[in-house]
């Protein structure tokens, strides 16, 4: 016997609202698969050096001077 044949018998069966929650569970699992096969898609990948050229060296002499803003907190 195969599975739908299998699956068919055991669902005539049921009552009706059991057979309510099995299409509720399968359109669940249907949708959780095809959710799964979009997903696989390859992520990007990031490339090294990417932010090269962004940071200016080299630093300023007052640096490591606190800063104006944070004079209150200290």
């Amino acid at each position: 016997m195969t599975v739908s044949a299998e699956l068919l018998a055991t669902l005539t069966q049921m009552p009706e609202s059991l057979q309510q929650e099995v299409l509720h569970y399968a359109e669940y699992l249907n949708e959780k698969y095809s959710q799964a096969q979009t997903d696989e898609s390859p992520k990007k990948r990031r490339l090294a050096g990417s932010m090269k050229g962004t940071f200016k060296l080299p630093l300023p002499d007052n640096f490591d001077d606190p800063i104006e803003d944070f004079e209150e907190y200290m």
